[in-house]
């Protein structure tokens, strides 16, 4: 197996993931926080998409899928253009509203352009310098691992949110 098909099937896992953790939900359960402040399931699968599509268009020297495609603008949330995510308050997870159709659409597009990407790294490319304000600085692999480590976190926690959902409980 080639690494960038290692890859390849990792990033096809999230997805799996994601459109599992989307089944079935409604804008109530997207927006339902565990213990009342824990991150939405909204939130959980934006964020997620936003750290895939933010740090696989940085390496792979693209536009991210969140302008290129407009989602920024089919979203609408109150937030800056290139938010991710990280550091949220509250508030601003409480900000981030969007059916299950438009969160699973913009994953969608943004594992396609990861997918574009990965099938055209040879192993040699995964020690390319991908981010140099770190010490060592960051290599292609080990950005794309870190994102795969980020994504499966998040979309775990977007399991485990689900399934904490008094509606969903068998």
């Amino acid at each position: 197996m080639k690494s960038n098909e290692l890859l390849l099937d990792a990033f096809g896992r999230i997805r799996e993931a994601v459109a599992a953790a989307l089944g079935g939900l409604d804008d109530g359960s997207l927006l339902r926080r565990p213990a009342g402040s824990g991150n939405s399931l909204a939130w959980l699968i934006w964020h997620l998409s936003r750290v895939e599509d933010a740090q696989l268009a940085s390496a792979a020297g693209l536009e991210q899928v969140w302008t290129s495609q407009d989602f920024v603008g089919r979203f609408n949330l109150p937030l800056p253009q290139d938010d991710t995510g990280y550091g949220h308050t509250s508030g601003q997870v409480d900000a981030v509203k969007a059916p299950p159709e438009l969160l699973l659409e913009y994953y969608d597009a943004v594992h396609r352009q990861t997918t574009e990407f990965l099938t055209t790294l040879g192993d040699e490319d995964l020690d390319r310098i991908v981010d140099t304000r770190w010490d060592p600085p960051v290599t292609l692999g080990v950005r794309l691992l870190s994102t795969i480590a980020d994504c499966l976190q998040h979309v775990g926690q977007a399991a485990y949110a689900k399934g904490l959902d008094p509606a969903r409980a068998v």
